[in-house]
């Protein structure tokens, strides 16, 4: 037997000692001094799967107690969750979806601090959206962030929203968009609220963080004036890694009133960076507290296993063997990476994205093939493969495809199906349907979800660079193709690998001054014009920033979160 199912077998005797003894405190008393011995003696730094989010609850679930967290844990039913990959490259892999849910209404006591539902806050959105890939073969940890303002064909049922709307029709959509739009097969789903973030850190007995700057954020209800190591409750933590507004006292700023301070600019992207960082500093907490030992984890166990929820097919056994696949696997060494974007602002509405008549607001786009490099990174496969089966991609020549112009631009539907053709792909007819606005993606849609026609549409996607992406939607789907191409304002169809010959004029619409990698260097792309800011692709990681929060220095002086000033 190893240590860790050791240790398991141990904390299933010890769960049924306390169900006999509950009530005597001596014994409680006894077991914590004991529990403070045995974390001195192995202050360790073992690994955290995903901090906050899973090990806590798998540790409890072996020796004998299996059935009863199994009927403790909190359940939702998920359709549509795919199960292990079991041939191709990614075989045994699986992708755990994490959300971090804005739902007011949800929480057993309202905050005024969050909005308050009786008051009409009543939004479900998903505030932090992370996919675990977990590789058991290799003993390897990747974390994918989306940002939640990604702008996507099917994050509603209905058609395109930003990606965190799809959260609101429940966690089926959520995964749908994710496994229609970006060929990620999803296993398993992971949900807390606001609540239930501020109880597992509180659980933990709260984290440490320094502030190089004073900073301040009205939305999150940040607000922390100090230059040090400053220790957080699960309040003070969730402002943190809530905050998307944030605000800091440079050492050029003159002004008291933080409303006058400077802004950081893409919040969406900076509030991902810091909560990367978070993740960071809450998994060596954990591993501080003596997660190598159950016994004296009983406790903290018992604490947070009611505040995450998970979906209906994740048996407790198969979360003891995750866990102990993967124990002693230190997140702070698995690649944190963000799916790059590109952040659009339509003047022509008001600074926000007007798409089929609807404001948006800013909304941020795909970057196709730094989207994919970053995908491939985390799940570990090459360009050729199928990421929702690990098989190869089809040859082009198996792929039938029509093209419909979805801008207006002259020839633009023509000019891209003779592209496409010039790659080997089957084009079978061209068209035109109503644009949806100034700036638009451009959309490789997909009638069915058997897998030859998912590849298919993967295989198309692929061969183009700029503002693409995939889409499920029979209806868009002409010509009796496999695929639809409904062109956008901004993308290149990549020229094929053996030729510098560049594509048709017209094929390319990404201006020339901001090509993407990939496309020739002898094409000279035209434009469709546009009265939208576009900026280029975001890194799949980002650097902390001088004002960010952070991990403390080791031996740093820990001083408890300061008052506040109160704000005007």
């Amino acid at each position: 037997m190893t240590a860790n199912e050791e240790g398991l077998s141990a904390l299933g005797a010890e769960i049924k000692r306390s169900s006999s003894r509950r009530g005597d405190p001596g014994t409680r008393h006894g077991r914590r001094r004991a529990a403070q011995r045995s974390r001195r003696r192995r202050r360790t730094r073992r690994g955290v799967l995903i901090g906050f989010l899973v090990v806590a609850l798998l540790v409890v679930g072996g020796a004998g107690y299996a059935w009863h967290l199994a009927n403790s844990l909190q359940r939702i039913t998920v359709k549509g969750l795919r199960g292990t990959t079991t041939t191709g490259t990614e075989a045994g892999t699986e992708n755990i979806l994490m959300v971090g849910s804005t739902s007011r209404c949800a929480l057993a006591q309202q905050n005024a601090a969050y909005g308050l539902c009786s008051q009409g806050v009543t939004g479900v959105n998903s505030d932090v959206i992370m996919i675990l890939h977990v590789n058991p073969a290799t003993k390897k940890l990747a974390i994918l962030s989306i940002p939640r303002d990604l702008f996507i064909p099917n994050a509603r049922a209905g058609g395109a929203n930003k990606i965190d709307a799809g959260l609101y029709e429940g966690p089926t959509q959520l995964v749908a968009a994710i496994q229609e739009d970006f060929g990620i097969p999803i296993q398993h789903f992971v949900e807390l609220n606001f609540d239930q973030f501020a109880n597992v850190v509180d659980a933990l007995g709260g984290v440490n963080m320094a502030f190089p700057m004073t900073v301040f954020d009205a939305y999150s209800g940040l607000n922390v004036q100090a230059n040090a190591c400053v220790h957080l409750n699960g309040t003070e933590a969730l402002q943190v890694v809530r905050a998307r507004h944030l605000q800091y006292k440079s050492a050029t700023t003159t002004s008291t009133d933080p409303h006058y301070w400077p802004q950081e600019a893409l919040s969406d992207l900076a509030r991902i960076r810091r909560d990367h960082e978070f993740l960071r500093v809450l998994a060596t907490k954990m591993a501080k507290q003596g997660l190598g030992n159950p016994i004296t984890d009983f406790n903290l166990v018992q604490s947070v296993r009611g505040d995450l929820t998970f979906d209906q097919s994740w048996s407790v056994t198969d979360m003891v063997n995750l866990v102990l696949e993967f124990h002693s696997v230190s997140v702070n060494s698995a690649p944190q990476l963000t799916i790059p974007v590109e952040t659009v602002s339509d003047p022509a509405g008001g600074g926000a994205l007007i798409y089929r008549g609807g404001n948006y607001g800013d909304v941020e786009f795909p970057s196709q093939l730094q989207d994919m490099a970053a995908i491939e990174q985390v799940f570990g496969v090459g360009p050729n493969t199928d990421t929702m089966t690990g098989q190869p991609l089809p040859a082009p020549s198996a792929v039938t495809v029509s093209v419909m112009n979805g801008t207006g631009a002259y020839n633009q539907a023509t000019d891209t199906a003779s592209a496409l053709a010039a790659l080997g792909f089957h084009t079978v007819g061209v068209g035109n349907v109503t644009p949806t606005g100034d700036v638009a993606e451009t959309v490789v849609y997909y009638g069915s979800k058997t897998p030859a026609v998912e590849a298919a549409a993967e295989a198309v996607v692929r061969s183009m660079s700029g503002i693409v992406i995939m889409g499920y939607d029979p209806t868009r789907v002409a010509d009796g193709a496999m695929v639809t191409v409904v062109t956008g304002t901004q993308f290149t169809v990549n020229p094929p690998a053996a030729s510098a010959t560049a594509p048709a004029s017209g094929a390319s619409s990404t201006p020339a001054s901001s090509a993407s990698p990939g496309a020739s260097s002898a094409t000279t792309p035209t434009t469709v014009p546009t009265s939208a800011t576009i900026t280029p692709p975001s890194p799949t990681t980002q650097n902390l920033q001088p004002w960010d929060p952070r991990a403390c220095a080791p031996g740093a002086p820990v001083a408890p979160a300061p008052t506040p000033t109160p704000v005007p």
